[in-house]
């Protein structure tokens, strides 16, 4: 049986009966369902995917415990759901408004086309970004 790397599921191959197997051989008519057989294959790829839980749950035990004020952690955590809560309460009260999410999504292309031209296009402005990037990430970690 053939599985899937991603799912796990096992994945059919589909071949259609002919005279060579031995059945009769499949006509297409109008309105006639075709026969099929389905067959599951072993693969051969050893490829597994594997997902410790205990590992995870040790790291994120070993990572809140060198936490030293897990009172601001969890007021930002709880910030983050309740910003996360309104920006979806906003957004479906635009969603409501007739013709307003189309012209979000207008201004939303214009944005991407005026991106893609401005930074993407040339060589020269995708290293001016990446310099911007560079310089934003010193920014943020700190390391200027």
């Amino acid at each position: 049986m053939m599985l899937t790397a991603k799912t796990g599921v096992p994945a059919l191959r589909v071949q259609r009966r002919s005279a060579a197997s031995g059945a009769r051989p499949v006509r297409p008519a109008v309105g006639r369902c075709q026969k099929l057989v389905v067959r599951a294959e072993q693969s051969s790829s050893t490829e597994t995917t594997s997902f410790d839980s205990e590992k995870v749950l040790k790291d994120l035990q070993e990572k809140w415990d060198a936490v030293d004020n897990k009172g601001a952690v969890a007021a930002y955590a709880a910030g983050a759901v309740v910003a996360l809560w309104l920006s979806s309460t906003i957004v479906n009260a635009i969603n409501a408004v007739p013709l307003l999410p189309k012209l979000m999504e207008l201004v939303g292309l214009g944005y991407s086309a005026w991106f893609t031209y401005r930074y993407l296009l040339f060589k020269s402005s995708r290293e001016e970004l990446m310099k911007d990037i560079g310089d934003l990430s010193k920014k943020i970690s700190g390391s200027e």
